[in-house]
Formats: C-alpha cells, structure tokens, sequence
C-alpha cells in the first residue's frame, strides 16, 4: 500500500527509508569516535568523564543502542560528551535527516 493510500485508510504510515536513523546514528558514531581519537583519549575515559558506562559508549561509537536498533543517546549525553571532547555539539551531529517522523 502507498503512502497516500495509507494516509486516505487513516493508517499511520511509517518512514519511506526505515534506515534514515540507522544510517544517522551511525553518522553521529563516527563523529564521535574521530573526536576522541583526534584528541588522543580512550573510550574508557571520555564514558567516565561524560557520566556513562563504557559499554554504552563504545554502542554509541557504533551507532546502536541494542544489537539492530539505532542509537537514541538523551539530550544531556549528547552535551555531556561534547563538553569531555571539546567539541561544538553541532559538529558531533550529522547533517538533519528527512524521513523520521513517522507520518509526515
């Protein structure tokens, strides 16, 4: 079923491409990992410093939460980890993806 046909059967739609987040979070890992490595620092010891468990951070280097789900880091991870990289967080994000809000 199309789209638009699905919108008229008052169905919610999902994304045209279920791999926009994926593709995004994986993005956003890169850039963190090219961030630590730039700046001669452990995955270790930028999680300690940001508040989080090693585990997560190396998931969010890989761009994964859980095995085959994209990342989905809060708000404040996002700023902690810019803060322990020195970084802007606006050069940690990838360029804005189209096709996330389901229904759009």
């Amino acid at each position: 079923m199309s789209v638009d046909a699905a919108r008229h059967a008052g169905e919610v739609p999902k994304p045209s491409s279920p791999d926009v987040w994926t593709e995004y979070a994986s993005t956003l890992g890169v850039a963190l990992s090219r961030a630590r490595a730039s700046r001669g620092l452990s995955q270790e010891r930028v999680a300690h410093a940001a508040g989080l468990a090693t585990f997560t951070y190396r998931k969010l280097e890989k761009g994964e939460s859980n095995p085959g789900t994209p990342a989905n880091p809060r708000l404040r991870t996002l700023v902690a980890l810019s803060e322990v990289l020195e970084v802007p967080l606006v050069e940690l994000l990838p360029p804005d993806p189209t096709g996330v809000a389901p229904g759009r």
